[in-house]
């Protein structure tokens, strides 16, 4: 009887797992559907998720009910009627709540690193304008880096909407920033950043196969990349490289005591070159300065220019800070108890990878001691830590063709926005003929993948770079940007925001993003249908 029993009960929980049984199942919401959000006004607005094959879907908005059923593969997709701006409001979709919400212009921010760089990058420039300002009606969703070679993916890594804080903004893209903060300023309703963009990105991986259709090149080297296998062993022999790179150059580095030091000028390239070959290794710096008796003790912050490649940096033998790369400005803040009175020391270990190993000109070499500056330019005690051969970056899959689309672009196709900006170029100056082409390409895909054929694109111009001795590379430059002009005068419902004459010449990452974004809201402002 037992055993009877025990069997109904194994039938009735297996017939229930197979059956509604009155129960609702849960649905899944895209990242982009989750708290704090920003729906695009006075344009259809498609709603869509996952749940269970054939379940019944519920969704309220706006003292509205929608309905609908999933297909038998579980998607689902409520298209809602053009809304005004407003806000916040609350949807309720089944048994999910995204609270938050708010009506209003979203933008599309997608490019390489100029429109990557955060607003901690810009402090230098806009500090007092950035810890002033707050705003919850302006929303920033950062996309993760994410690329595939198999197929366009349906949802992005997880993410966040945030809204403007001081806090928050630390990790906003600078241009976007000033961008969002700008059309608020201008329109008075809430606006929506989606930021997908990448570091080093060339145009073609943001191109779905269909963009490439006449590029059987990029489509070939996309299917290589379809190989995991591939793309496992490879990154495995670039870290396995790296790895012994690094132990040996550990293993074999002087370092810093017991060693003949000379003095040279730390702008002064010629420590940095064997017979114009480029010497790859450690180089030691170290510079001696004086500290009053008054700022004894005091917490200091060291700024160190920009170092090409990486660096460790020490005061008084105590480690201050390190970055890997040859970017991001050098600003180090010393604790209080380091600095002593009288001679100070900075020593500095710089790790050079490729290429000629330098301190960047006309960047800020200082001291900074309770509103004291101590220069730091000029002579430096120097000695070469250890020689090694050049190593080789590892390889970047995220730059082949299709990968950042399929990643990035194809999850947030279904949702409306206002407009696009593309802020890349760069990475395609080494090859800038056929960029016009290739750029036209990827407007008019976008455009079909959004149905929307009117969809605004402002294109920003390469900043002024380099030097007019670097005169392959700012050539380069030029013909990249005449490829720019050239789409914004050929495709309709394009825009060119003049950025040229707002670069530095030593550094890739103007600062003025503030400028450049301004410049890209009037040019946005000449292709929207609706001003």
């Amino acid at each position: 009887m037992r055993r009877h029993c025990l069997c109904k009960l194994l039938l009735l929980i297996l017939l229930c797992a197979g059956l509604d049984c009155g129960v609702s199942a849960k649905v899944v919401m895209p990242t982009l559907f989750s708290d704090g959000m920003v729906l695009q006004r006075g344009k259809p607005l498609a709603v869509y998720g996952q749940a269970s094959a054939s379940e019944d879907i519920s969704l309220k908005f706006m003292k509205k009910v929608y309905r609908t059923k999933a297909d038998d593969h579980g998607n689902w997709s409520i298209q809602l009627p053009p809304q005004k701006a407003g806000g916040p409001y609350e949807m309720v979709i089944n048994d999910v709540v995204i609270k938050d919400l708010l009506i209003g212009d979203v933008y599309l921010c997608s490019g390489q690193s100029n429109m990557e760089l955060p607003v901690s990058r810009v402090m230098d420039k806009y500090k007092e304008e950035v810890l002033a300002y707050t705003n919850p009606m302006v929303r920033y969703i950062k996309v993760p880096l994410t690329y595939n070679f198999h197929e366009p993916q349906t949802d992005i890594s997880k993410a966040s909407w945030k809204d403007i804080t001081p806090e928050n903004a630390m990790t906003f893209s600078a241009f976007a920033y000033f961008f969002a903060k700008e059309m608020y300023q201008r329109n008075k309703v809430p606006v929506g950043i989606i930021n997908s963009s990448v570091g080093g990105s060339p145009v073609t991986a943001w191109m779905s196969d269909e963009a490439l259709a006449d590029y059987p090149e990029y489509l070939n080297e996309k299917r290589i990349c379809q190989s995991d296998e591939y793309i496992k062993n490879v990154k495995a022999l670039d870290a396995q490289h790296q790895t012994l790179w690094n132990t040996t150059l550990n293993k074999s580095d002087v370092g810093r005591d017991g060693v003949a030091w000379k003095q040279v000028s730390m702008l002064d390239y010629s420590w940095a070159m064997n017979d114009e070959v480029p010497v790859n290794g450690s180089h030691w710096f170290s510079k001696d300065l004086e500290i009053p008796d008054s700022l004894s003790g005091r917490e200091a912050v060291l700024r160190l220019g920009c170092i090409v490649d990486a660096d460790s940096t020490f005061v008084n033998g105590t480690f201050v800070g390190t970055v890997a790369y040859q970017y991001p400005p050098r600003i180090y803040k010393v604790p209080a108890g380091v600095l002593k009175a009288g001679k100070n020391n900075v020593t500095i270990r710089l790790i050079s990878y490729s290429g000629p190993a330098h301190f960047v000109p006309e960047k800020p070499y200082k001291m900074i001691v309770g509103g004291n500056e101590f220069d730091l330019s000029g002579e430096w005690s120097y000695h070469l830590g250890c020689r090694m051969p050049s190593l080789q970056g590892q390889t970047a899959f995220q730059y082949s063709p299709v990968g950042l689309y399929n990643g990035m672009i194809a999850p947030i196709e279904k949702t409306s926005v206002k407009g696009v900006i593309w802020y890349q170029g760069e990475s395609n100056t080494g090859h800038p003929s056929g960029y016009a082409e290739l750029l036209t390409s990827m407007i008019n895909d976008w455009r079909n993948k959004w149905n929307d054929q009117n969809l605004p694109f402002v294109i920003v111009e390469l900043p002024g770079f380099m030097t007019n001795h670097n005169k392959g590379v700012e050539d380069a430059w030029g013909k990249l940007r005449n490829e720019q002009a050239k789409v914004a005068t050929t495709v309709k419902g394009t825009a060119l925001a003049k950025a040229a004459d707002l670069g530095e010449w030593n550094d890739i990452h103007p600062l003025g993003k503030k400028d450049i974004a301004l410049r890209a809201i009037d040019a946005m402002y000449k292709i929207l249908p609706e001003k």
